[in-house]
């Protein structure tokens, strides 16, 4: 099985939570949703009074620092919703106290910090696990089975658009929004789960090529930016990414093109199929509006599914969706992105190891 060390059974799993911030609720939704087979035994906050209030909710220890609970041996995984800078650090130290780690998106803002991770983590026995909910989504859940089937024929062209609002008081809130150590711009941080979507959906990038901007906000990283994507299998495609939508977020979404069928997921968070269209019919589409669903949030309704696999990867029942080496993929497209922007080239990947 894929669990290095022994499976929990016959117990609920004890997580610990690190970081009562902007992501953390769709964790600890998620974690309600399976109070028989997860216990939150500790959370973890700088900000002490934020760890107090979830703790009180949670009936659990309250804490500022990892330090002071990491020794404890009744627990058995730390979830880090902490700004992406600290999750190398973070999730390096949860390893070598043997507890295994499961990150938020991204799981690293450089390259060689996201190695390092999976490296410690090989050595510590523990696993490592990247949050991607999306991909539980039953917009793309449709897709993937769709690329799986074959039903595109060969897929010519793929296109994502993330055209989302962010104003300065987003940035303004916390020191760390915004900045290149911490956060990332809008390809790192608010398109990392569309960035994510390319390799999964169509498969491997054989380029980029990438132009990033700063035009509104003031912040030391990008609010917008173009990619152009070249895959191994030939398609062309592009992700178009702003932080600027005017008063709100607009669009999120992926548009699939084949010789055979096209697609397209849209929304404000690729939550409903506008187009589905193939060659060949199949009974389920007619039912694929379905798939759709509303939300109010961009951050969809995945975490809860993300959390019954994390649950069966533990009890060593199933298999990760997405573990840390599967974290790097979605991270190499984006810091090969930045490398283009940077050096005004285009970048083959992979990146050298």
């Amino acid at each position: 099985m894929f669990l290095k060390k022994d499976p929990i059974v016959n117990r609920p799993i004890k997580l610990a939570l690190v970081g009562c911030g902007r992501i953390s609720s769709k964790h600890l939704e998620a974690i309600k949703n399976f109070e028989k087979d997860i216990e939150l035994v500790g959370v973890c906050d700088s900000d002490f009074s934020l760890a107090q209030k979830v703790a009180r909710e949670f009936g659990c220890e309250a804490y500022q620092a990892l330090h002071q609970f990491l020794p404890k041996s009744n627990i058995d995984a730390v979830v880090l919703c902490t700004p992406s800078g600290l999750h190398a650090q973070q999730a390096i130290e949860i390893a070598r106290a043997g507890k295994h780690v499961i990150t938020e998106k991204p799981m690293a803002t450089r390259w060689k910090d996201a190695q390092a991770m999976v490296s410690e983590c090989d050595r510590a026995g523990v696993s490592l696990f990247v949050v991607k909910q999306n991909r539980f989504n039953s917009t793309l859940q449709a897709v993937k089975k769709a690329v799986e089937a074959k039903r595109f024929g060969r897929i010519y062209m793929a296109t994502i658009n993330v055209f989302w609002c962010r104003p300065q008081d987003y940035y303004d809130s916390s020191k760390w929004r915004g900045t290149w150590e911490f956060d990332g711009g809008a390809l790192m941080n608010q398109a990392s789960h569309y960035v994510d979507l390319i390799d999964w959906l169509i498969g491997p990038v054989e380029s980029v090529q990438a132009q990033i901007g700063t035009l509104a906000r003031n912040i030391e990283v990008e609010d917008s930016a173009v990619v152009g994507l070249r895959w191994r299998s030939g398609a062309l495609g592009s992700i178009n990414v702003t932080m600027l939508s005017f008063r709100e977020n607009f669009e999120g979404s992926i548009t699939v093109l084949g010789e055979k069928g096209s697609v397209r997921v849209g929304g404000v968070a690729v939550n409903r199929i506008d187009h589905w269209d193939f060659l060949e019919a199949q009974p389920e589409d007619q039912k694929i509006k379905e798939a759709n669903y509303q939300t109010d949030s961009v951050y969809g309704f995945g975490h809860t599914a993300y959390y019954k696999n994390l649950i069966g990867c533990l009890r060593g029942e199933d298999q990760p969706m997405t573990d840390g080496r599967e974290g790097l993929r979605s991270l190499e497209l984006l810091i090969s992105s930045y490398v283009s922007a940077r050096d005004g080239r285009r970048v083959a990947l992979p990146l050298e190891y």
